[in-house]
């Protein structure tokens, strides 16, 4: 298997820079993958111009004034599923429909002990304890774990889960859909590629929504980027499930053990915005939205990325008095002020949606201040 070398962030040869971004201005679609891996190499100038070509992208398929955001709350599920001292999982989910959420983003295996339709369950109580909230849960991994626990398949466990109030499924633990990768990455336990698609492309076909995303930064090489935003686009055209992709790098201090010296605190600021802008250029007429992960970023790379192809910003995470646990993100919290001043910084106006990107009814619309410029 071939890893990256993280000694030097690698670079592509200006003229094959030169000649794909000239070939990207034309026509994005005529791009053949040596020219996108060239894009992910560009640096200096000509970097700036692939932003700037994103940047263009982004303001054609959406609205280019606006900086979209949703209101969430962030649950791991086997914390809110525990018998314990404090709040309960209802009294967390009326809190956080009280704070103006509009989604509740849950992620995270239950433990081996918890009851065989324990998944459905948290389904089944979120949904009793605020109808109007929209349930983003469960990863392809934490579907086939509920299915194997219920001695049913997944397509019958996601239809089970639909009907009780699931609305849309993370499309996250997909790393780099490249079996050799993910192997690297888990200590050769990942299920395969193949499971990954079997399992969005299930939940698709059952009527839920999911996310798209690519982890990013620790052994994948450029030519792997490329092919897992194909892989994404292919699953696109037959299923039309994606609703935005997400590109997030793996933090040193979210990797395992054995990756600790591979992971992202040697990726630079130079290929987080070459990716961010390839996805923007590669998925045009695919996706439509690209969300910055803005608890992995400090606020100038977030401020860069969003004047380089990125539409969305993601989640309002609220944490309000009960503070549930949120697993990597816990005590993350983007406030309204917050959201407002990064609006203004990239010339945008802050603008609430829901999570399958439709306007919120009106009275669950989060007051936003108005920052100038």
């Amino acid at each position: 298997m071939v890893l990256r070398e993280w000694a030097a962030d690698t670079l592509a040869e200006v003229d094959d820079v030169r000649a794909a971004l000239q070939h990207v201005a034309d026509d994005p679609s005529s791009l053949t993958d040596p020219e996108w891996v060239a894009l992910l190499g560009a640096s200096g100038p000509e970097l700036d111009e692939l932003c700037a070509l994103a940047d263009a992208a982004r303001a054609r398929v959406t609205d280019p004034a606006a900086l979209t955001f949703v209101v969430n709350r962030n649950f791991d599920t086997s914390v809110v599923a525990a018998d314990r001292q404090g709040p309960s999982l209802e009294e967390l989910v009326a809190e956080a429909w009280a704070l103006g959420a509009t989604e509740i983003c849950m992620q995270g295996p239950l433990p081996d002990d918890a009851p065989a339709d324990g998944y459905l369950q948290l389904v089944t109580r979120i949904h009793a304890a605020a109808p109007g909230l929209h349930l983003h849960a469960y990863r392809p991994p934490e579907v086939a774990d509920a299915a194997r626990r219920m001695g049913i398949t997944s397509i019958d466990f996601l239809r089970q889960a639909h009907a009780a109030g699931l609305g849309s499924v993370p499309g996250t633990a997909a790393q780099v859909l490249d079996d050799e990768v993910r192997a690297h990455l888990s200590g050769g336990i990942a299920a395969p590629v193949a499971d990954w698609v079997a399992s969005i492309e299930a939940a698709h076909g059952v009527g839920l929504f999911s996310t798209a995303t690519l982890l990013y930064g620790h052994v994948e090489i450029p030519a792997q980027q490329v092919a897992h935003l194909r892989l994404l686009i292919e699953i696109q055209s037959r299923t039309g499930g994606f609703s935005e992709l997400i590109l997030m790098p793996l933090l040193p201090e979210n990797a395992p053990p054995f990756l600790a010296a591979q992971a992202t605190s040697t990726v630079t600021l130079r290929e987080t915005r070459a990716v961010h802008a390839v996805a923007r250029l590669i998925t045009l007429g695919s996706f439509d939205h690209l969300q910055v992960a803005w608890t992995k970023h400090d606020r100038d790379t977030v401020e860069m990325l969003l004047a380089g192809g990125v539409d969305d910003i993601g989640g309002l995470l609220l944490d309000g008095d009960l503070m549930p646990a949120a697993g990597q993100e816990v005590g993350r919290v983007l406030t309204v002020d917050d959201l407002a001043d990064i609006a203004a910084r990239v010339g945008r106006a802050p603008r609430q949606r829901t999570t399958g990107y439709t306007d919120p009814p009106a009275d669950r619309l989060v007051a936003v201040p108005v920052v100038r410029p």
